[in-house]
């Protein structure tokens, strides 16, 4: 067996004929040889293989052996990280042999079925066929296990499997909500990155949404306390999930209520740059509610939003920052106030003409919501606005030019409209 385990490519000719054989063997005892050979060179060597190589694998995967389904399942788990062999395992009928070992009593034995689903998952033509199958129930019965590994492969293959929303609708019809709310508050940082991140992309349909608001009524205070969690990833997804969440009128309420501010706004004061995306991203969405105008600015927001409107690194925190404060300015005479007084107007004006398109079509209009007001037009036309805007009045690109004639009405005119 060493001369095989040796060999520079064990996956053609005399060594994987010779490894077949023993696979085949009705003798436990090379069956076993023939698994622990392949735990051990696929450990060490990864490459794309055929039917020849899988099918004796998935043969040993079968074996009543608990020794062979070890070895055999840590093989095939090593070969679903090739790409091409993620698509073989799947076509040669590997789901249904996992599945029958996915409820093994031998935890070692699970923990490897399980993984090998979730590299399986990675690949988009896999998930359909897995989310389709039993194996999804059988995922989410396991983030309940007693071991952390189990949960954490459980999670993962849920996670990949919520990119398109043809499966995130298989795993809501399979309650999929109460078992990743369980897992927010495991101690592992990967379970609830997992579990923060698939919260998220299910928030990203509203029918999940309407779930979500009906699943467990502290579900928003988690999401909230895992802004402060050590882990800098579950951090910003935290954010991002509370962000996909704010597009309901519930959510934008309710994060607000729950004392969501404190901590987004510790996120956008950060230095680390997917932190501050996803907490103004998640700002700019609550901030769409009037009711929470006055709490976002009383929160303190409006220094540091103003100072990301010169973030030049990064067009999205630019944008997200500025359609916050036209929001914050949309309500009250109060509220236009307080951000005319941090300074917008003038930052604005330094900025508007070296900011991409879409960032100087929000400022824009954030200048005509403000035009609204009698006592701030007055300052915009004492700053010279209109002849700053002029220009873009007359661009060739059609919303630029509607919104910037749309802002120089509002400043010329006492029937002002946004």
């Amino acid at each position: 067996m060493g001369n095989i385990c040796c060999c520079k490519n064990f996956f053609s000719g005399e060594p994987l004929c010779a490894l077949s054989t023993l696979a085949y063997s009705d003798s436990i005892d090379l069956q076993r040889s023939a698994a622990f050979a392949f735990a051990e060179v696929t450990k060490k060597d990864v490459r794309q293989v055929g039917y020849e190589t899988l099918d004796p694998v998935l043969f040993l995967l079968q074996s009543h052996d608990v020794e062979v389904q070890r070895a055999s399942s840590a093989a095939l788990g090593s070969l679903a990280v090739n790409v091409e062999n993620k698509l073989s395992i799947i076509r040669f009928g590997g789901l249904q042999y996992l599945i029958q070992q996915m409820n093994s009593l031998d935890l070692e034995v699970q923990c490897n079925t399980v993984g090998c689903i979730t590299n399986l998952t990675t690949h988009d033509e896999n998930k359909s066929p897995v989310a389709s199958s039993e194996a999804l129930q059988i995922l989410i019965d396991l983030t309940r296990s007693d071991n952390q590994k189990v949960q954490r492969n459980a999670v993962g293959a849920l996670l990949n499997m919520t990119h398109t929303q043809e499966n995130r609708q298989l795993l809501m019809s399979a309650n999929v909500i109460p078992a990743l709310i369980h897992l927010l508050n495991s101690s592992d940082a990967y379970i609830q990155y997992y579990c923060t991140t698939a919260l998220s992309n299910i928030a990203v349909d509203d029918v999940s949404r309407i779930k979500l608001a009906q699943s467990d009524p502290q579900l928003v205070q988690y999401l909230i306390q895992l802004m402060d969690a050590k882990s800098l990833k579950v951090q910003c997804q935290a954010a991002l999930a509370l962000r996909n969440f704010a597009s309901d009128e519930k959510f934008q309420l309710e994060i607000v209520q729950c004392g969501g501010l404190t901590p987004i706004l510790r996120l956008l004061k950060s230095s680390f740059l997917p932190l501050i995306l996803s907490s103004v991203a998640c700002v700019r969405n609550i901030s769409i509610h009037p009711a929470n105008e006055s709490p976002i600015i009383d929160a303190g927001f409006i220094n540091p939003l103003i100072e990301l409107l010169c973030y030049n690194d990064n067009e999205e925190i630019q944008y997200h920052a500025v359609s916050t404060l036209r929001n914050l300015a949309a309500s009250t005479e109060r509220n236009k106030r307080a951000v005319v007084e941090a300074g917008v107007v003038e930052r604005i004006k330094q900025s508007i003409q070296h900011v991409p398109m879409s960032v100087q079509i929000e400022m824009i209009a954030t200048l005509a919501v403000l035009a609204v007001s009698d006592e701030i037009r007055t300052l915009l036309l004492q700053l010279g606005i209109p002849e700053l805007l002029a220009p873009m009045a007359l661009a060739h690109q059609s919303e630029l030019q509607a919104i910037a004639a749309m802002a120089i009405n509002n400043m010329n005119t006492k029937s002002a409209f946004v």
